[in-house]
Protein backbone atom coordinates (compact mmCIF):
# COMPACT_ATOMS: atom_id res chain seq x y z
CA UNK A 1 0.00 0.00 0.00
CA UNK A 2 1.34 3.45 -0.83
CA UNK A 3 2.33 5.65 2.09
CA UNK A 4 1.86 9.20 3.34
CA UNK A 5 4.10 11.73 1.60
CA UNK A 6 4.43 9.82 -1.67
CA UNK A 7 3.09 11.21 -4.92
CA UNK A 8 -0.34 9.73 -5.56
CA UNK A 9 -0.16 7.38 -8.55
CA UNK A 10 -1.67 9.04 -11.60
CA UNK A 11 -4.63 7.42 -13.33
CA UNK A 12 -7.35 7.94 -15.88
CA UNK A 13 -10.48 5.83 -15.46
CA UNK A 14 -14.03 5.85 -16.82
CA UNK A 15 -16.75 7.12 -14.50
CA UNK A 16 -20.33 5.88 -14.23
CA UNK A 17 -21.22 7.90 -17.35
CA UNK A 18 -18.18 6.51 -19.22
CA UNK A 19 -16.40 9.90 -19.12
CA UNK A 20 -12.69 9.69 -18.43
CA UNK A 21 -11.48 11.15 -15.13
CA UNK A 22 -7.79 11.93 -14.59
CA UNK A 23 -6.42 12.44 -11.09
CA UNK A 24 -4.01 15.25 -12.05
CA UNK A 25 -6.92 17.26 -13.50
CA UNK A 26 -8.23 17.56 -9.92
CA UNK A 27 -5.03 19.14 -8.55
CA UNK A 28 -5.45 22.25 -6.45
CA UNK A 29 -7.92 20.79 -3.98
CA UNK A 30 -8.03 17.74 -1.73
CA UNK A 31 -9.15 14.48 -3.32
CA UNK A 32 -10.58 11.56 -1.38
CA UNK A 33 -9.97 8.28 -3.20
CA UNK A 34 -11.77 5.39 -1.65
CA UNK A 35 -11.47 1.84 -2.92
CA UNK A 36 -14.40 -0.50 -2.40
CA UNK A 37 -14.76 -4.18 -3.34
CA UNK A 38 -17.99 -4.24 -5.34
CA UNK A 39 -20.94 -1.99 -6.14
CA UNK A 40 -24.30 -2.61 -4.54
CA UNK A 41 -23.12 -4.94 -1.80
CA UNK A 42 -24.08 -4.25 1.83
CA UNK A 43 -20.83 -2.70 3.12
CA UNK A 44 -20.15 -0.80 -0.08
CA UNK A 45 -23.68 0.59 -0.08
CA UNK A 46 -23.37 1.78 3.54
CA UNK A 47 -20.09 3.50 2.69
CA UNK A 48 -21.34 5.14 -0.51
CA UNK A 49 -24.60 6.32 1.09
CA UNK A 50 -22.57 7.81 3.95
CA UNK A 51 -20.62 9.90 1.45
CA UNK A 52 -23.86 10.90 -0.26
CA UNK A 53 -25.36 11.95 3.07
CA UNK A 54 -22.25 14.04 3.92
CA UNK A 55 -21.97 15.60 0.47
CA UNK A 56 -22.35 19.12 1.90
CA UNK A 57 -19.52 18.48 4.38
CA UNK A 58 -17.15 17.37 1.61
CA UNK A 59 -18.19 20.34 -0.53
CA UNK A 60 -17.63 22.80 2.36
CA UNK A 61 -14.04 21.54 2.65
CA UNK A 62 -13.61 21.69 -1.13
CA UNK A 63 -12.87 17.99 -1.44
CA UNK A 64 -13.57 15.84 -4.47
CA UNK A 65 -14.59 12.25 -3.69
CA UNK A 66 -13.76 9.40 -6.07
CA UNK A 67 -14.96 5.86 -5.41
CA UNK A 68 -13.04 3.15 -7.27
CA UNK A 69 -14.02 -0.49 -7.73
CA UNK A 70 -13.23 -3.15 -10.34
CA UNK A 71 -16.82 -2.95 -11.63
CA UNK A 72 -17.72 -1.98 -15.22
CA UNK A 73 -19.26 1.44 -15.90
CA UNK A 74 -22.76 -0.02 -16.41
CA UNK A 75 -22.76 -1.61 -12.96
CA UNK A 76 -21.53 1.51 -11.18
CA UNK A 77 -24.08 3.59 -13.11
CA UNK A 78 -26.89 1.37 -11.76
CA UNK A 79 -25.40 1.66 -8.26
CA UNK A 80 -25.24 5.45 -8.54
CA UNK A 81 -28.82 5.72 -9.81
CA UNK A 82 -30.30 3.20 -7.35
CA UNK A 83 -29.02 5.15 -4.33
CA UNK A 84 -28.88 8.65 -5.90
CA UNK A 85 -25.23 8.89 -4.89
CA UNK A 86 -24.32 12.00 -6.87
CA UNK A 87 -20.53 11.71 -6.72
CA UNK A 88 -17.94 10.21 -9.05
CA UNK A 89 -17.55 6.45 -9.17
CA UNK A 90 -14.78 4.99 -11.32
CA UNK A 91 -14.42 1.54 -12.85
CA UNK A 92 -11.00 -0.12 -12.68
CA UNK A 93 -11.86 -3.35 -14.49
CA UNK A 94 -8.25 -4.37 -15.13
CA UNK A 95 -7.45 -3.41 -11.49
CA UNK A 96 -4.24 -1.59 -12.51
CA UNK A 97 -5.09 1.45 -10.37
CA UNK A 98 -5.97 -0.82 -7.45
CA UNK A 99 -2.58 -2.49 -7.89
CA UNK A 100 -0.72 0.85 -8.06
CA UNK A 101 -2.29 1.90 -4.74
CA UNK A 102 -1.59 -1.51 -3.20
CA UNK A 103 -5.21 -2.45 -2.56
CA UNK A 104 -5.47 -5.41 -4.97
CA UNK A 105 -4.78 -8.21 -2.51
CA UNK A 106 -5.36 -11.86 -1.80
CA UNK A 107 -8.50 -12.34 0.24
CA UNK A 108 -10.31 -15.39 1.54
CA UNK A 109 -13.91 -16.28 2.23
CA UNK A 110 -15.23 -19.61 3.43
CA UNK A 111 -11.74 -21.08 3.12
CA UNK A 112 -11.40 -20.04 -0.53
CA UNK A 113 -8.65 -17.62 -1.65
CA UNK A 114 -9.21 -15.04 -4.36
CA UNK A 115 -7.88 -11.65 -5.47
CA UNK A 116 -9.94 -8.56 -4.70
CA UNK A 117 -10.00 -4.98 -3.46
CA UNK A 118 -9.08 -4.22 0.14
CA UNK A 119 -11.30 -1.42 1.40
CA UNK A 120 -9.03 1.60 1.91
CA UNK A 121 -9.15 5.37 1.57
CA UNK A 122 -6.43 7.80 0.50
CA UNK A 123 -6.58 11.55 0.92
CA UNK A 124 -4.54 13.37 -1.68
CA UNK A 125 -3.43 16.90 -0.80
CA UNK A 126 -3.73 19.74 -3.33
CA UNK A 127 -0.04 19.23 -4.23
CA UNK A 128 -0.73 15.66 -5.39
CA UNK A 129 0.94 13.92 -2.45
CA UNK A 130 -0.81 11.40 -0.24
CA UNK A 131 -1.69 13.20 3.00
CA UNK A 132 -3.53 10.35 4.73
CA UNK A 133 -3.95 6.61 4.33
CA UNK A 134 -6.87 4.89 6.03
CA UNK A 135 -6.54 1.11 5.62
CA UNK A 136 -9.31 -1.32 6.55
CA UNK A 137 -11.80 1.50 6.94
CA UNK A 138 -15.20 0.64 8.40
CA UNK A 139 -18.10 1.56 6.11
CA UNK A 140 -20.13 2.81 9.09
CA UNK A 141 -17.46 5.22 10.40
CA UNK A 142 -15.80 6.08 7.08
CA UNK A 143 -17.09 9.64 6.79
CA UNK A 144 -16.34 10.54 10.40
CA UNK A 145 -12.71 9.47 9.97
CA UNK A 146 -12.26 11.01 6.51
CA UNK A 147 -13.88 14.35 7.36
CA UNK A 148 -11.73 14.65 10.48
CA UNK A 149 -8.59 13.98 8.41
CA UNK A 150 -9.69 16.52 5.79
CA UNK A 151 -10.32 19.17 8.47
CA UNK A 152 -6.75 18.66 9.70
CA UNK A 153 -5.43 19.00 6.14
CA UNK A 154 -7.08 22.34 5.29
Amino acid sequence: MITIGTKAPEFTLPDQDENLVTLSALAGGPVVIYFYPRADTPGCTIQACGIRDHRADYKAIGATVLGISPDPAKKIKKFDEKYDLGFTLLGDQDHLVCESYGVWVEKSMYGKSYMGVARATFIVAPDGKVAQVIPKVSPKTHDEVVLKALAELV
